[in-house]
């Protein structure tokens, strides 16, 4: 069961005969547009408890695809915090930044050549009691990191970790896009898909853009048959995502 976040409440998705719902797309990375899983209830939690962190810090784990960017997104609105890539770091005004208020600093394992700017800005941060929020696939250990206080420092930050999407995510994310998209999908092809698909959020983004494309093409209705060819296409292309099962490249 998956619930979709709007403006606080949970509210679950029920099955039904059709979805035909109208309604505008929202902002990619809004607050009402995460779902809450499984996968990625304890990570959430966390986030709705800011102000009150156990840290002045934190590190958001988890796979590509799974929504740690988005969770990121959620905090930064809600703190109101800047935004920016690691690697970014290395032509930043490092002091300008840390007086600037909280901070999401995004895919660490990036970082590279700015690992010293990292290491002041932390710093700084921590001397001035600013929040930090951290993106990475893997925890601070496997960074390729050089500098041992650094290091040190990220391992005393709370770690929260979002795991790979579930079948009841997968599905939510679908029926997702299908609304902002105003297309008439079965459950039962919604389900058809979900299960098919890499779990990976990225990945049902794909589909459906695909799969919208394939409609407006044969100008026809979706079908559980349109499903499966478009899926079938997707996983024979080099650069699509990969059906459960298939090995990685």
């Amino acid at each position: 069961m998956v619930r979709l976040v709007l403006g606080g409440a949970h509210k679950t998705l029920a099955p039904s005969r059709q979805l035909t719902l109208e309604i505008a797309p929202a902002p990619r990375f809004g607050r009402e547009d995460f779902f809450v899983s499984d996968s990625n209830e304890k990570a959430y939690a966390m986030i709705e408890l800011w102000p009150d962190w156990p840290d002045k810090a934190l590190v958001i784990l988890g796979p590509a695809g799974a929504g740690k960017s988005h969770l990121g997104a959620i905090w930064a609105a809600k703190a109101k915090a800047r935004a920016l890539y690691a690697a970014e770091l290395a032509r930043a005004d490092i002091d300008a930044l840390a007086a600037a208020g909280p901070l999401l600093v995004e895919d660490l394992e990036a970082i590279g050549a700015a690992e010293t700017h990292l290491f002041h800005l932390v710093n700084l941060l921590r001397e001035r009691g600013v929040a930090l929020a951290l993106t990475a696939r893997k925890p601070p250990d496997a960074w390729g990191l050089q500098i041992p206080d650094l290091l040190s420092r990220l391992r005393l930050a709370p770690c929260v970790e979002i795991g790979t999407p579930d079948d009841a995510l997968m599905r939510a994310v679908l029926v997702k896009h299908f609304v902002d998209r105003q297309l008439v999908v079965d459950p039962g092809a919604v389900e058809y898909a979900a299960l098919r698909l890499d779990r990976s959020l990225n990945a049902a983004r794909s589909f459906v853009d695909a799969l919208d494309r394939e409609a407006l093409s044969r100008q026809r209705p979706i079908t559980r048959a349109m499903v499966a060819d478009v899926l079938r296409d997707l996983s024979s292309a080099e650069d699509a995502p990969r059906l459960v099962g298939e090995e990685d490249r």
